[in-house]
């Protein structure tokens, strides 16, 4: 991409990338969504997805502390406060803890990451490096996966529902409220970044950052798919009671 594109066809090539590079295609998502996967990988993909979870305030944080901007920094604190809530026990922390909790997951162990897997932990990092490091419109892109978690967030929800009996609407009450806020945070978002990619320099950056977004997302399902189907967890990560059985009687 050499030439300046307008600002729709800046929006189509991100959407785009949403179509062919979101988890939404993965076979571990669509495993968990068709109710083809363990009790056990069900409790690894949320104990695992905890640690994303728990850093988007602080990854969110961290872009707000670069914009020089009052209504920009206005519209952006939004953010955190959806994930941490007002107050102890509201916000999407406390509800993904939930979904933790009824699957009968340690909270304390939970909370920790200690028994995330290697790859789940580097994500992380590298998701709050990018942020960090990048320039603000790089860090504003990045966030742009929200274009397309309300499709998946239907679908994940729908099918677990239908899938799991262990699963309850209160179970998944995390869910319940994303749609509209990633609506309203992508909205803003993807006005940001057609606003603000003046360049084709620039344009290249917002895409690539959404590519590396996904890439990221893409990962960790990766390494669950690799850990808990075909392989084994490293040593120190989680192991569910089946798989730990299965290995004690061996």
């Amino acid at each position: 991409m050499s030439d300046l594109l307008t600002a729709s066809q800046l929006e189509e090539r991100l959407r785009e990338v949403g179509a062919t590079r979101y988890h939404h295609l993965h076979p571990f998502q669509l495993r968990l969504q068709s109710g083809a996967c363990s009790r056990g990988e069900v409790e690894a993909w949320a104990l695992n997805r905890y640690l994303y979870q728990a850093c988007i305030p602080q990854k969110d944080a961290i872009i707000l502390s670069r914009m020089e901007d009052a209504q920009l920094r206005r519209e952006w604190r939004q953010r955190i406060i959806d994930h941490d809530g007002e107050r102890e026990g509201e916000g999407g922390i406390a509800k993904w803890l939930k979904l933790t909790d009824d699957l009968g997951l340690d909270r304390g162990a939970v909370m920790s990451g200690e028994l995330a897997l290697p790859a789940t932990k580097f994500a992380v990092n590298a998701y709050m490096t990018f942020v960090r490091d990048r320039s603000l419109l790089e860090a504003v892109a990045s966030s742009l996966t929200e274009l397309f978690s309300p499709m998946v967030i239907a679908t994940r929800v729908s099918g677990m529902l239908a899938n799991y009996d262990y699963v309850t609407q209160e179970t998944l009450a995390y869910f319940t409220a994303r749609p509209v806020q990633a609506k309203r945070d992508s909205d803003f978002a993807l006005d940001y970044c057609k606003t603000h990619a003046r360049t084709p320099e620039q344009q290249r950056a917002v895409i690539a950052a959404l590519e590396f977004k996904c890439s990221m997302l893409w990962a960790m399902l990766d390494a669950l798919e690799h850990a808990y189907l075909y392989a084994k967890p490293w040593p120190d990560a989680f192991r569910p009671a089946d798989q730990a059985d299965r290995q004690a009687a061996e």
